[in-house]
């Protein structure tokens, strides 16, 4: 019997990679529902150079997970691809906010801890001081929007969190669990009082074995490299796994459409579309939560009704700008939003200051909606109003007057999941009906653990290694 991956996102790619890995000769088949693989990672180069990116579009490096991702560039032969930026570069050094109708710069070194600087009406140092003297609220789980005012002050919350979170899934911090995107700090408060009592404790804590890291991660940390990317793109990534696993023996199914899943006996049989039937005996889940509820639903309708729980997801509509002109006066990632000011737009990363192409102009991406989208723009929204919007906000918060020659504008429906209040406690209750139950399946991707590329990618390998 096979493995069956169901999904060539990422996390598919990636699943399929590490099977073949871990086990060469398995027999291995991925359905896939369009025909193309890759998920939301779609980079397109420019005739002249400049790259227009749909989705994520850099790497960090750091952590168990970074070092993994780089492990895997390096099995692919990707690591004379990167392009690294390094933590002295002003797009690893300065990140900007809009607030209060202008562009703020946010503190990037301790000295600018002390130093009082708009939007806020103290020194952020005293802000975290106040974390000090906070008391500690024994819960299960809370928003980070809550966790972050009732600890730091609602300052913090509202022009450092608020527009972060609405730059990692586009979403709303008032929702968002604080246990599942800022794990440590929570635990931090609720084993020893503060966050700060905890950080102090974790200092003096006897250190965990050491990461053994490859070449290229061992670089990644000698050239202090902050965020990386590739030459053509993020789309580089999952090209190279998917040549890799075809080139391994690897069934593409594209344009193959799952109606149903049923599991019988250790086995798992995939109804699809068009009446055709793939037995295995290991399904790995590689698609949205909510999709795989929908399939589960008439044998499993308890895991599927847990599943649909991770079903709120958020929209986002991308706008590559490209201009002739070079009008960025201070350099930077980009600008994040305060959700505060209400505005369509969620953020601007600044491309041409990230990965500079000669004689390019300047590459703007504009993200617009998430968790506001149907608010501000309705529930399908042509890509000539999208444009217009993109484009009035650019001039308006970078104080231009240009207007591009090249764009592209995508929407990405029901594109990142929002980790709402109560996710880890319910994605115990899905891994623990599964364990119960004894079901040949495997979930993996950004509906469970995590929406950064490093995530997925560790989801993957964590999803098959025991298979």
């Amino acid at each position: 019997m096979s493995k069956v991956i169901l999904g060539g996102g990422l996390g598919g790619l990636s699943a399929a990679y590490y099977l073949k890995k871990f086990s060469p000769n398995q027999a291995v088949t991925l359905i896939e529902s369009s025909s193309r693989t890759g998920g939301w990672i779609k980079s397109s180069v420019q005739e002249n150079g400049a790259i227009f990116e749909q989705g994520p579009r850099t790497i960090r490096p750091r952590g168990d997970a970074g070092a993994n991702t780089l492990q895997l560039i390096e099995e692919l032969n990707l690591s004379d691809q990167i392009v690294p930026i390094t933590s002295g570069h002003p797009a690893a050094k300065n990140r900007l906010i809009y607030a209060n109708g202008s562009l703020h710069l946010l503190p990037s070194s301790l000295t600018g801890l002390f130093r009082k600087q708009e939007p806020f009406s103290k020194p952020l140092i005293l802000h975290l001081l106040n974390d000090l003297k906070a008391r500690r609220k024994e819960v299960k789980d809370e928003s980070i929007y809550d966790f972050i005012g009732r600890r730091f002050g609602s300052e913090v919350a509202d022009y450092l969190i608020s527009p972060l979170i609405c730059g990692i899934c586009a979403g709303n911090a008032k929702e968002i669990s604080v246990k599942f995107l800022m794990k440590q700090l929570f635990e931090y408060e609720q084993k020893h009082g503060s966050v700060s009592k905890g950080l102090l404790t974790s200092l003096f804590a006897k250190s965990k074995r050491p990461t053994v890291l490859c070449e290229t991660a061992l670089r990644a940390r000698s050239e202090k490299w902050n965020i990386y990317s590739f030459k053509n793109g993020c789309e580089t990534l999952p090209i190279a796994l998917r040549n890799n696993i075809v080139s391994n023996g690897v069934n593409i199914k594209f344009n193959t459409e799952c109606t149903e899943i049923i599991t019988d006996k250790g086995q798992v049989i995939l109804n699809l579309f068009n009446n055709e039937t793939i037995k295995c005996d290991h399904l790995v889940g590689a698609i949205p939560a909510n999709v795989l509820g929908r399939l589960l639903q008439k044998q499993h309708p308890e895991l599927a009704q847990c599943l649909k729980k991770l079903t709120k997801n958020v929209s986002v509509a991308v706008v590559n700008l490209l201009f002739k002109e070079n009008f960025i006066k201070n350099p930077a990632f980009g600008l994040l939003v305060v959700p505060k000011e209400q505005l369509p737009v969620l953020g601007v990363i600044y491309d041409s200051c990230c990965f500079p192409v000669e004689n390019c102009g300047t590459v703007l991406t504009v993200m617009m909606g998430g968790y506001w989208f149907e608010e501000h723009f309705g529930t399908n929204p042509q890509e000539n109003v999208l444009l217009d919007v993109a484009v009035k906000h650019v001039k308006r918060i970078l104080n231009c007057d240009h207007d591009p020659f090249n764009y592209k504008v995508n929407i990405l429906k029901q594109c990142l999941p929002q980790y709402v209040v109560g996710h880890d406690e319910n994605l115990d209750l899905i891994n623990g009906y599964i364990r119960t139950h004894k079901l040949p399946i495997s979930l993996c991707g950004a509906s469970y653990y995590g929406v950064g590329i490093n995530d997925v990618i560790l989801s993957a390998k964590n999803a098959v290694k025991d298979l």
